[in-house]
């Protein structure tokens, strides 16, 4: 499985929302993009799809900018990789009467086990695992 640039560029920017999500005030797209080194042009782009599957949410105005749209233990990423790409995992095979039905039954096996375990990671776990890494103390 490759991903794409696209797709870690979604996934840093859902997470730099995570970070604030907190403090309940939106983010300027200059500010996501300056602080993760992305071009704010194709950020944008990147945040209106986001936004079309409720992972964000846009404010207008002048105070205005993105906000996650649901607390960030309720966003994984899947939910990121499936706005970016479509199905997690997808393989000709899968749908294809002439593969032989144990390779299908393996194809399957990985995409479940794909869909699982990209399921079970959320953005509050990885917020979670940076700060017990500051509070750690080395002697």
């Amino acid at each position: 499985m490759k991903l794409s640039v696209k797709s870690d560029y979604a996934a840093r920017a859902v997470l730099s929302l995570a970070r604030r999500h907190h403090r309940n005030v939106p983010t300027r797209v200059e500010e996501i993009a300056r602080e993760n080194g992305l071009p704010a042009n194709y950020l944008v782009q990147i945040l209106i799809e986001l936004k079309s599957h409720q992972i964000v949410r846009s404010i207008r105005g002048k105070e205005g900018g993105y906000q996650l749209s649901r607390p960030p233990a309720e966003i994984s990423i899947a939910d990121i990789l499936r706005c970016v790409h479509g199905p997690l995992f997808d393989s000709p095979a899968l749908s294809d009467p002439k593969c032989p039905p144990e390779l299908r039954v393996g194809w399957h096996q990985l995409q479940a086990a794909v869909e699982a375990e990209a399921g079970r990671i959320n953005f509050q776990q990885m917020l979670d695992s940076a700060a017990d890494r500051e509070r750690m103390f080395y002697i």
